[in-house]
């Protein structure tokens, strides 16, 4: 497929997004709007557009892409999305209710009442970091991908790439925010759905598979084993590991992370939110499944027609870009078309979201706008629109720190950073939720920097020290201990009013 006519695909696309944009925010525009949507949004609009939200541009390439890579993953994936599943339950059942019991407009805004004000700032600043790393990395693998199969034919370098797209991705979340993000997110992920169960189609279309054929040809094409229990002690794939992982890391990165909670906190009451995270539970479950199985045959089809692993500039092998190889030069023009609609909602529904999270949490969290008078007054709406500018830079430069420095999989590079950055808030609520005491909140920042940099000689010396074990996404249980532990070492007596107050929260 020429790359003109991607081209112009993709700016139709966001013409598109920017035109619900001016439509959602024009009667208003506020900061009430931006942060919240007025907590007036349709629970299942949300569960829906959380889709696009939580899979992004990783699940739809990353994922595939791993299915046969030289390692043996296979289907090995699925037994973390099961763990995340439990996750879902967890912040449906118990973080859910404590954030609308407080009426929350920042998550965070928990840890300030429970721990203090530098704990609080801490917790907010954690956040900061790992959505914006996490955003960054989800945002670098469609830019290549697009700079790889688009704008190299017209000259343009990878800078200007990532700012373009930046660049529009803030032109429509700017003034709307939170309830422009709603529909379009409902809307993106109506297209990413779409474009998973057609490419399926296309596939099988080409190997001359119908439905039953295309199940026995994945059972049999040695890519689809689900569950690994061998080798506990040397396996990143053991299903164990997989498992905690993926819950624990459920809990910190969505649970515990603003972005994803902020579109929770829009509903009108808990009970319509919990009705969103199962029901998104469901869904998420089913469609990574999906992509796992476009990846199985994606390499049938590859073996099938001499296409090998595409690999980048320095030699490396790439299986983020076999999705995107077979989809774009050998299938046809509508099954291109179909991938890039659907790689471009999966990763702009997660960089526009993040945007908008990241600027709340500034906001709240540290130029204090929940404690404002009038948080819609003009002068304030102007800060939003300048934090909104400025965490729109920060990740542009994240993106090409990161074009420089990553030679692996972005799924495991996404997954590998939240384990060190999100540990630090799974052991700050664990601690706040279950620790009958105060804490030295001066002292919190040091403990939450230690928790990280043990997990990290942990983890590289892990085979010396644990007897060969290797670590995979578990390791955030450890870094959440650690840092639970910690905080128990500067923990303060609290008075029987202060113990009713913490129960109370």
């Amino acid at each position: 497929m020429s790359p003109i006519t991607l081209l112009i695909f993709i700016l139709s696309y966001f013409f598109v997004l920017i035109t619900i944009a001016f439509i959602t925010s024009k009667k208003s525009s506020d900061n009430s709007t931006f942060f919240i949507a007025n907590r007036n949004s349709k629970w299942y609009l949300v569960a829906f557009g959380m889709i696009g939200t939580a899979l992004s541009g990783v699940t739809f390439i990353s994922v595939p892409g791993q299915v046969g890579a030289p390692a043996g993953n296979q289907f090995q994936y699925f037994q973390f999305v099961l763990g995340n599943a439990l996750g879902f339950i967890i912040v449906a059942t118990v973080l859910l209710p404590l954030y609308y019991r407080l009426n929350l407009t920042s998550i965070y805004g928990y840890i300030e009442k429970r721990l203090g004000v530098v704990s609080y700032k801490t917790a907010a600043a954690i956040f900061l970091m790992s959505r914006t790393i996490g955003s960054a990395f989800r945002l670098y693998l469609v830019v290549i991908v697009m700079q790889r199969f688009i704008f190299d034919a017209f000259g343009v370098p990878f800078w200007l790439t990532v700012l373009l797209s930046l660049a529009l991705i803030w032109l429509y979340t700017y003034k709307g925010g939170l309830k422009t993000i709603i529909i379009t997110d409902t809307l993106q992920t109506t297209f990413l759905v779409l474009s998973v169960l057609l490419t399926i189609y296309f596939i099988c279309n080409s190997l001359n598979l119908n439905v039953i054929e295309a199940f026995e040809t994945i059972k049999q094409s040695g890519y689809s084993q689900i569950f690994f229990f061998e080798n506990f002690m040397d396996s990143k794939f053991h299903v164990a590991k997989q498992i905690l992982g993926g819950m624990f890391v459920t809990i910190a990165m969505i649970g515990l992370d603003q972005d994803l909670m902020q579109k929770n906190l829009s509903c009108k009451n808990i009970k319509e939110a919990q009705k969103n995270m199962f029901t998104f539970t469901g869904i998420f479950v089913l469609i990574n499944l999906f992509f796992l199985s476009v990846g199985a045959l994606l390499y049938v089809y590859a073996s099938k027609n001499g296409i090998a692993i595409p690999v980048d500039d320095t030699g490396n092998i790439r299986t983020d870009f076999l999705f995107p190889e077979i989809a774009l030069n050998h299938l046809a023009v509508v099954p291109a078309i179909v991938f890039m609609l659907g790689l471009t909602a999966a990763t702009f529904a997660t960089t526009d979201s993040a945007l908008t999270a990241l600027t709340t949490s500034f906001c709240v969290d540290f130029l204090n706008f929940d404690k404002k008078e009038n948080i819609n007054d003009a002068k304030y709406i102007k800060v939003r629109h300048t934090v909104h500018i400025g965490f729109s830079i920060l990740m542009f430069l994240v993106v090409l720190l990161f074009n420089q420095v990553n030679n692996k999989a972005v799924v495991s590079a996404i997954f590998t950073v939240a384990s060190y950055t999100y540990g630090p808030l799974l052991g700050l609520y664990a601690f706040g939720l279950f620790a009958q005491k105060g804490v030295r909140d001066k002292w919190v920042p040091i403990i939450c920097l230690a928790a990280p940099a043990i997990c990290y000689v942990l983890n590289i010396n892990s085979k010396t020290i644990l007897g060969g074990y290797v670590f995979d996404n578990e390791l955030i249980v450890i870094n959440g201990l650690i840092t639970f532990l910690g905080l128990y070492l500067i923990a303060t007596k609290t008075t029987a009013e202060e113990k009713l107050y913490n129960r109370s929260l």
